[in-house]
């Protein structure tokens, strides 16, 4: 609709959408452009609430019980267009509207005021980006009917959870083959049947590069498929050491741990509205994916709490649908590298609908590992990330764990719940961008499990979905779990290892063949 022809909306604010400004440097090189249109996504809530632990539901009975109601999503659209913005797309299952408007008419929709701007991105480079600060506004017709509005601010949302090793410092590297008996992992399925969805926020990858990879290791490799999100692209060929160094590694790893699974990699904006769409469209693909890895995070308190919401409903979907999501836990130790002197869980690990992926110093020749300990490498050298959730409550399934209580003083969500090796001093045998590289990070782990996974439901004829129940059982705080090699050993800053979950490896590393039995 024409901006000259819509009206002036009353406006309600939005709850959860307060956001702090930028630490600005300047104002951008280039200011906002009148006449060019801004895209932001839409959330709706759902026509049913979820229930706690989700159920399973087929395609049918998500789209009927757990998507947005037809009344939401038209009261939505019309109340939207008359204001002046245009809609893009709609999604019913994950109740989502993409818009887009001139700055002046996402001022009208949302009561925001943006600004170009140069500020410190996460890595401390700079960035220019739009920035808002205070609390979002909705039309009062949409009073909870919109639980968020995303993408109006794109400073960047999240990080790479990876690290390089330098040559020096390398005591002893594996290939995920190596891996692959290292952690059992059950020789007789290749993930056959089955679809990995990756999510990435930036880089790219070479078929090319990926045959010489998988040629080297003397394997077939998978089927990789790019799906570009929100107008982003597969893109290789740019800086190994970041977001490219992520593309590779996510592939490289998990195509060799199950080379007979089809891989899709969804690129996307590092935006918060890019991950949401990002994961909702893995989620409701045309193919249903059996696993969804994601590498990428940030501390809690570094998101809206209506982004966290937006990502958390996401992952609820998934584990509707069956699809169970790996997600790094992070790489600076309990404190997440916050400068508070607390302690922090990395978001989205910190989501009860994920499985997280801690991560471990691994010492092994051949098959015979001769130890294994959490990673800690000290001041800059990274380690495990591992905590308590200050923003998401204690899960069912973990109350007999012995999580310790939060940095607010109540019962959260324990991270992780898994771990595998990610010391780059041990790391994995990579190819990025023609360069033979040691990486680590628990950014390798979330793609090794999500590679398990895709075993596992090959062998078990369906999707795992949450697995947190079984994985965790009924035992006690200090009992060993099936399917796990117990990490008793270091810790991550303000955890230390023990008997049992604990806050750095969580439950412990893989035993493939007992996890086999477990779940078959």
């Amino acid at each position: 609709m024409n901006d000259d022809n819509a009206w002036e909306p009353e406006l309600v604010p939005l709850p959860g959408s307060e956001k702090s400004s930028a630490d600005i440097i300047a104002p951008a090189t280039r200011a906002l452009e009148p006449d060019r249109e801004i895209e932001a996504t839409v959330v709706l809530r759902r026509r049913h609430p979820a229930v706690d632990p989700p159920e399973r539901l087929d395609s049918a009975q998500f789209a009927e019980r757990m998507g947005a109601d037809p009344r939401d999503v038209e009261l939505a659209t019309s109340t939207l267009t008359g204001i002046g913005l245009r809609v893009i797309a709609t999604d019913q299952r994950s109740r989502r509207i993409r818009v887009a408007g001139t700055p002046e008419t996402m001022s009208r929709a949302f009561g925001v005021h943006l600004q170009a701007v140069t500020s410190r991105a996460l890595d401390g480079s700079k960035v220019d980006h739009r920035n808002r600060a205070g609390t979002l506004m909705v039309p009062v017709a949409l009073d909870g009917v919109v639980i968020a509005v995303l993408g109006l601010d794109d400073r960047p949302q999240a990080k790479t959870e990876f690290r390089i090793a330098e040559a020096r410092s390398v005591a002893v590297s594996y290939t995920p083959l190596d891996l692959a008996q290292i952690y059992r992992f059950p020789p007789q399925y290749d993930g056959s049947g089955q679809t990995i969805a990756i999510i990435e926020l930036g880089g790219g990858f070479a078929q090319s590069e990926l045959d010489t990879y998988f040629g080297g290791l003397g394997i077939t490799g998978p089927t990789v498929t790019a799906v570009g999100v929100d107008g982003a692209t597969n893109v290789p060929g740019g800086d190994p050491n970041g977001a490219d160094g992520e593309v590779l590694l996510d592939i490289e790893v998990a195509g060799a741990l199950s080379p007979g699974a089809g891989i899709v990699v969804y690129f996307a904006p590092n935006t918060d509205d890019g991950f949401v769409d990002a994961v909702s469209d893995a989620i409701h693909a045309a193919v249903t994916p059996t696993s969804i890895s994601i590498s990428w995070g940030q501390n809690e308190d570094a998101w809206t709490e209506q982004a966290r919401t937006a990502l958390d409903e996401a992952f609820i979907d998934a584990a509707t649908l069956g699809v169970t999501v790996t997600v790094a836990a992070g790489d600076n130790g309990s404190s997440d590298g916050a400068a508070d002197g607390r302690d922090h869980a990395d978001f989205p690990a910190s989501s009860p609908h994920v499985l997280a992926c801690g991560g471990t110093t691994l010492r092994a020749t051949g098959s015979d590992v001769r130890s294994e300990t959490v990673w800690n490498n000290g001041s800059g050298g990274g380690a495990t990330g591992g905590g308590v959730s200050s923003v998401f409550d204690l899960p069912d399934w973990q109350a007999t764990a012995g999580v310790p209580k939060s940095s607010r003083g109540s019962g959260g969500r324990g991270v992780p719940d898994v771990s595998a090796v990610a010391d780059p001093t041990t790391g994995y045998e990579v190819l990025v961008n023609g360069e033979r590289k040691i990486f680590g990070g628990t950014s390798a782990v979330a793609p090794l499990w999500a590679a398990l996974i895709a075993r596992l439901a090959q062998a078990s004829g369906e999707r795992l979905g949450l697995m947190h129940p079984t994985l965790y059982g009924t035992g006690t705080a200090t009992a060993a779990r099936e399917g796990f090699r117990d990490i008793t050993l270091g810790n991550n800053g303000g955890f230390a290892a023990k008997a049992g979950w604990d806050a750095c490896t969580g439950l412990g590393v893989p035993e493939g063949t007992g996890l086999l039995t477990l779940f078959t």
